[in-house]
């Protein structure tokens, strides 16, 4: 039986019941309300170098079988897996990286399901097939697939694509009712070490957990500034356009939890995280002051407090960042997968990855043996 995938216009253009048939992984990211919300925001598409490409494929009854959200890109921005020396290695070899072929959600460092296949495994070969026939009819360099969820790795590795790790920091909810049970679990110094930087963080200001109805527009315009600040210092230019968070308070204010800090009635610090079926995502942080601990705080204790009473089993806290680790965040391992359409690139490529994989397990040792939780001796 001939399968035949076809490239839509845009996420908005595909039914979203459909979509997320085949989603259906309580991840708010791979949702088509968050999807078409960076289209209409202006997030994608346009000038942003993300120009949505998803492809499908349809069953016989032409209802939506299978779907891989997809992008053209023409630069390496927004992904947090960073391929910027493989596109310099290429360039001076004579090549043309961009554009690229992109399987992610943008600007979202969160590992979820890539392939959307709802009960339907054996599209999974398909779906990767027409990925690299994109690339090939239309001179791609490549194709990449970020932050994939574990079980969806071995679909990848079978069709030979190359894979590459990296590691996150994430705190696993052991069943702890409070905060403070969670605090019982750390050696000792560093349950003094948190409980002081809370208490420096939250003094002289009030902070608040919002979502759904309770986060209004001036929220919203607070912590647009916020983004700017941050977004300006750690990559030029914000992702995000002003009207993706109107969209999100319009759209899905019920699968975020924004959490600011005041001072008397004004917002001076915040942090954006999703809510998922069984984790909570930390997205966006700023704050137009420098209060010491206060990014700590809202970022990371306020999220584990949050997990807990909504009862999720953990918390990702976002790309990189060793300084989680003393907060009782623990390091995982991410994944990626790489088509390489261009044999001796490729080939390149995969002694890169052989030799980096070695290095990052040696890490991902390293950081286990050093997080904060009480040893027998303790």
């Amino acid at each position: 039986m001939s399968i035949t995938a076809t490239i839509a216009q845009s996420v908005g253009a595909l039914p979203a019941d459909a979509w997320d048939r085949l989603a259906r992984s309580g991840n708010p990211f791979t949702s088509h309300a968050f999807l078409k919300l960076l289209e209409d925001s202006g997030s994608v598409g346009g000038r942003s170098g993300w120009s949505p490409a998803p492809i499908t494929i349809a069953g016989a009854d032409g209802r939506l079988a299978a779907a891989l959200p997809a992008y053209l890109k023409d630069h390496s921005q927004g992904e947090y897996v960073f391929d910027q020396g493989w596109a310099d290695a290429w360039h001076r070899a004579g090549g043309r990286y961009y554009p690229k072929l992109q399987l992610s959600v943008p600007f979202t460092p969160a590992t979820g399901p890539r392939l959307l296949l709802g009960d339907r495994d054996d599209l999974a070969l398909p779906l990767l097939r027409a990925a690299e026939q994109l690339c090939v009819a239309n001179k791609l360099s490549s194709a990449h697939a970020t932050f994939i969820e574990p079980e969806q790795v071995p679909y990848f590795e079978a069709a030979g694509w190359l894979l590459r790790n990296d590691i996150q920091f994430h705190w696993e909810n052991r069943g702890y009712d409070s905060f403070d049970a969670f605090l019982d679990a750390l050696s000792s110094r560093k349950r003094k070490d948190i409980r002081k930087e809370r208490a420096a963080a939250q003094a002289g200001v009030r902070i608040a957990a919002l979502t759904g109805a309770d986060i209004r527009p001036e929220h919203w315009d607070a912590f647009w500034q916020f983004y700017q600040d941050t977004g300006a210092r750690k990559w030029g230019t914000p992702y995000l356009t002003r009207r993706a968070f109107s969209l999100l308070g319009e759209r899905l204010a019920d699968k975020v939890l924004l959490v600011l800090a005041f001072d008397g009635d004004t917002p001076i610090a915040g942090a954006l995280n999703f809510i998922g079926e069984d984790a909570l995502y930390g997205r966006y942080w700023g704050s137009v002051v420098d209060k010491p601990f206060l990014h700590f705080e809202l970022c990371y204790y306020q999220a584990i407090d949050a997990a807990i009473a909504l009862g999720l089993s953990r918390v990702e806290a976002g790309a990189q960042g060793q300084h989680k680790l003393a907060r009782g965040y623990e390091p995982v391992r991410t994944f990626s997968a790489h088509y390489i359409v261009d044999r001796g690139f490729r080939a390149a490529v995969a002694d890169f990855l052989e030799r980096e994989r070695a290095g990052v397990a040696q890490d991902a040792q390293w950081l286990g043996q050093h997080t904060p939780f009480r040893k027998d001796h303790d």
